[in-house]
């Protein structure tokens, strides 16, 4: 396969989150974070797995830097874990944590690889949960504070920063249904962890700005389809549009929230929004990080409640998560984010990736044909949307090495890495020998 429209300096990545892979909960002055609250819960986790080892990362980072620089990345897209950072989530900060990072940064920029952190990928130090979590506005100070003091120590080699991962599934699994950690079922209640979010990202932002450093945000953006041309399946899929995709994505290029009436008069920021809060948040963005894994098509709801209705997709193979396989849908959503904020910024896939039933071959190989058939149609789609205008950067497949998937525990595999999680030993599939010669391919 070659890309013919992606630039020169496309950036091939892959990407992983702090909870996911690092275990080492309790070493060097982590504090606890919500998720560990959270997976020691019976019944939260399917089959009780937490992240307590997870990939154990924390001590075999080397050996998973070998494996990037052998698949030829050019960019690793990680999360600092708030907690290792200040354990509280306020306070000084803790200078073993900040280690750990120096040395993961040091060890990626030794090998030719392109530091990517994330700020925030849910794992709030559950100090701050205690006192409200992102329900309560101190919070986005605190993670402004946070920004600061992790740019301080790593800013002088480390370039492009991402605040938030995917505030809408935080804010929506989190705090809206109760399956993902904070495990808060507050319907639609939890509307202004919305806003909270996005402040942090703001007040971030400045700091990040104030240090000569570029910022993104990594939004799940999804193309919502109506489940038909009537009136109400439109309006249905406007309003779903309206939560999923603009509430996060509107005040940071227009200014201003989208109509959340459908949503009925308790759907509100909760008064939330205060007077140079929007100014922060649509302070321009370096560039918009996108995660994308498939659409949503909609229709009108049965019965009371929310303005919406799921409807299935069909015609498409689904993977092991049951999520359908559209590559066409991250062409059509890089081309309408283009259409809808003209002035939209570079952009990079920070997530895209599938869930198989991998399994290891007696001869100690892993095939994953649907894996690299995942892959190459959604890079084919990526370039179409650069054939069609949108200016993409980069590409982050999810995710490097099998992890903990969240309310899945170890059952849900996305990684170009298998990993068994008895023994920790790590097996390179198909797939991660199909990225590697691609890239080598692209870069000539």
């Amino acid at each position: 396969m070659t890309l013919h429209h992606l630039p020169a300096d496309f950036i091939w990545g892959a990407s992983t989150a702090s909870y996911q892979i690092e275990g080492a909960t309790e070493e060097d002055g982590r504090g606890p974070s919500v998720w560990d609250t959270f997976t020691a819960r019976p019944g939260t986790i399917r089959d009780g797995h937490t992240g307590d080892v997870a990939c154990d990362h924390y001590h075999r980072y080397e050996e998973d830097l070998a494996l990037m620089a052998e698949a030829g990345l050019t960019g690793y897209r990680f999360s600092i874990a708030w907690p290792r950072i200040r354990p509280t989530g306020a306070g000084e900060a803790n200078p073993r944590g900040l280690d750990f990072y120096d040395r993961l940064v040091d060890g990626l920029l030794a090998r030719g690889i392109e530091p990517v952190p994330t700020l925030y990928h849910w794992d709030l130090p559950q100090a701050l949960e205690d006192a409200g979590g992102w329900l309560n506005r101190d919070t986005a100070h605190r993670f402004a504070e946070y920004a600061a003091l992790t740019a301080d120590r790593l800013g002088d080699r480390v370039q492009k920063w991402i605040t938030l991962n995917e505030p809408f599934i935080h804010m929506v699994w989190g705090y809206g249904l109760g399956t993902h950690a904070p495990g808060r079922a507050l319907f639609l209640d939890c509307l202004p962890v919305a806003h909270h979010q996005l402040l942090g990202h703001g007040l971030a932002l400045r700091e990040l700005r104030a240090r000569g450093l570029q910022v993104m945000i990594a939004n799940n953006c999804t193309p919502v389809w109506p489940a038909s041309d009537e009136a109400a399946d439109r309006a249905a899929a406007d309003a779903y549009d309206a939560l999923h995709n603009r509430l996060f994505n509107d005040p940071i290029f227009t200014g201003r929230y989208p109509d959340l009436s459908p949503f009925g008069a308790d759907a509100t920021l909760g008064g939330s929004v205060r007077d140079g809060d929007l100014e922060l948040i649509s302070a321009p963005l370096d560039a918009l990080g996108i995660n994308y894994y498939n659409p949503t098509r909609i229709q009108a709801p049965a019965s009371e409640g929310l303005p919406f209705d799921d409807a299935p997709i069909e015609g498409y193979r689904h993977t092991a998560f049951g999520w359908p396989v559209v590559p066409d849908g991250l062409r059509e959503l890089l081309v309408g984010l283009k259409e809808r904020y003209p002035a939209l910024p570079p952009v990079y896939i920070t997530e895209n990736g599938c869930s198989v039933e991998d399994v290891v071959d007696a001869d100690g190989t892993v095939h994953d044909p649907d894996r690299i058939d995942y892959l190459d149609t959604h890079l084919r789609a990526v370039d179409a949307a650069v054939a069609q205008g949108v200016d993409v950067r980069g590409y982050f497949t999810w995710t490097l090495i099998d992890n903990f998937e969240w309310a899945e525990g170890f059952h849900q595999r996305f990684g170009l890495v298998h990993v068994d999680h008895d023994t920790q030993v790590r097996t390179p599939k198909a797939s991660f020998a199909w990225y590697r010669d691609l890239i080598r391919a692209q870069r000539g």
